[in-house]
Parts: structure tokens; sequence; C-alpha cells
């Protein structure tokens, strides 16, 4: 695949439409949730849409250009291992917010690359400096004047969003290790492909009837399935295009402005717009978690391993 010729501003607006379609799917989920959706099938759903989306895309592609990437992987077990970690996190999501608001609960996510950092140190043994101990100690801060323990403003309910960032700190320290053996598009259709086929013995087996719960269903709430599907998926990729187009140094701020487009979705939607201290947290979440994303970029250029995962370190959907 040839590179894309650097076009630092359109990567920019790509990423504001990355964290956009994040953040709107993330809104949607909740909606959804409170419209009765079952939760099972709006999983299944947006992975599902993402296989079915990047199987016709690769085909296409490779009809045009028999050179292009396609569906044979070299690394089945990386593909697999991969997908399903994407999507417990994912799964984590889906029931998380169903019991958080959207703001909060993209902001304890963001925790992820000082996640990152802990398992650097944890499992791979890497060294840390004391700014990044800082830097973790500082977000887990954040993160705790966010949930204000005690307060009984979210209960166990909590526990979603901090799996799901440990989860997605797996995810990242394995693909920032593999990222460059597979086209990130070929990844793009395993990542769907391996969600689907691990979610249909689960949707069978919790007694769900898709065809049956779909055939009743309102038009309104099979929009809402087809929106949540598409919002992933071009996410996914828009976030692709836009690392093929700017540096990830250029990108990463602005990935943590899905907090705030989570923040005036649930305003627009839910009429409902975070507590000062919220705010509060949300700032040192933000200023820690870039500080270490940026960090960790800067050890993958030192060390000339392949970059291009750390600024989707914070983008799980």
């Amino acid at each position: 695949m040839t590179p894309a010729r650097p076009r630092p501003l359109l990567g920019v607006l790509l990423m504001l439409a990355v964290v956009t379609c994040f953040a709107g799917m993330d809104t949607a989920i909740r909606y959804g949730g409170g419209r009765q959706l079952p939760v099972m099938l709006m999983l299944w759903g947006r992975y599902l849409f993402q296989a079915v989306l990047m199987l016709a895309w690769l085909g296409v592609w490779r009809l045009r250009r028999p050179q292009a990437p396609g569906f044979a992987t070299r690394h089945p077990r990386f593909q697999a291992l991969r997908g399903a970690l994407l999507l417990f996190t994912s799964g984590m999501s889906f029931y998380g917010l169903q019991w958080l608001p959207v703001a909060e609960f993209t902001a304890i996510h963001m925790l992820t690359p000082v996640l990152v950092t802990l398992l650097a140190a944890l499992v791979l043994h890497e060294p840390v400096s004391r700014l990044r101990w800082a830097l973790v100690i500082g977000a887990f801060a954040g993160a705790l004047v966010v949930i204000r323990p005690g307060s009984g403003l979210y209960g166990w309910a909590v526990a979603f969003p901090l799996i799901g960032a440990m989860s997605y700190a797996s995810f990242q320290v394995l693909t920032s290790r593999l990222a460059s053996l597979e086209s990130p598009f070929t990844t793009h259709f395993y990542t769907g492909a391996v969600g689907a086929v691990l979610l249909a013995p689960v949707v069978a087996a919790s007694g769900l009837d898709p065809l049956a719960t779909l055939r009743a269903a309102l038009m309104a709430d099979l929009g809402l399935l087809l929106l949540i599907g598409a919002l992933g998926t071009f996410g996914h990729l828009m976030l692709i295009l836009a690392l093929g187009l700017a540096p990830s140094a250029t990108l990463m701020p602005f990935v943590y402005l899905q907090i705030g487009a989570a923040a005036l979705l649930g305003w627009l939607v839910f009429d409902r717009l975070p507590d000062g201290w919220a705010w509060v947290g949300f700032g040192l979440i933000t200023a820690c978690g870039a500080a270490s994303a940026w960090l960790n970029l800067r050890a993958a250029q030192a060390a000339q391993r392949p970059v291009d995962t750390v600024t989707s370190d914070t983008l799980a959907d």
C-alpha cells in the first residue's frame, strides 16, 4: 500500500470526525438501552456491520487493484487475540454505558495510556521514570474526582470503564508490538469478523432471537442499530486514514476532545451536563493521559517501533 502524502490539516479534520463518531456511538448505545434494545444485539450488530462492510471493501479493492491487501493473514493467532481483546473492551463499554453517563464513562476510559505504562512496567519489565509514575498517580486522582467513591454517584458500575481500560491497555501493548505485520485494513476486517463470530454462540445461548427481535423492532430502533455499527466502523476507518496523513504526535491532542464531544451530546440528547468536580477530574485525566501518550510515542520512536497505534490509545469503541 503506497503511503499517503502528508496532509496534517486533513488528518486533524479526520480526527475530529473520529472523536465525534465514537462519542456519537456511545451516546447512541446509551439511548438504545433506554429504548429497551438488547445490549447483546447492539454489540453483535456493531461487529457484524464492520465485518460485512470490510468484506465488501477489501473485495472491491482487490478486484480493482490485485496487489492491494486482501483477506490473507500471516498471523491468525494475533488477529484472534487482538479481536477478542477489543470485543471484551467493547462489551465493557456497551454494558457500562447503560449505567454511567457518557461523558463520565469516556473520561474514566481515557485512563488507557497510563495503564499502558503500568503494564509495560509489570508485564514487560520496562523501566518507568518518576515522571511517568507521577502521571499515573495524577490520572488516577482525576478518576477518583470523577467517581468520588462513597458519594453514591455511580457505585459498582465504575468497574465497567476501569476493566475496559485495562483490557484496552492490554490490546494496545499487543498491537504496538505487532501492528507492522499486517495491513491495517485487513486487520480491521478481522477485528469485525472475530467479534461477530465469537458473539454468535453467546447470542444463541442467551436465548435472544435476533430475527424475531428485528422484525418486532420499530424503524427508529433499526436505524439506531445501523447507526451504531456505522459510527464504530467508519470511526476506525477514518482513524486509519488520519494516521496515514499526519504524525501521531500531531493528532494525539485531539483524541481528548472526545470527552467534550461526549459531554455536549449528553446535554443535547439527555439534557445533562457533568458537574464542576467532574470537569476538574476530566482535566486531570486529560493532562496526565495526553502526557503519558506523548511519552509512549517518544519512547516508540526512540526504539524505532511502529507508532501508528499511539493515537488510538484511548479509542476503543
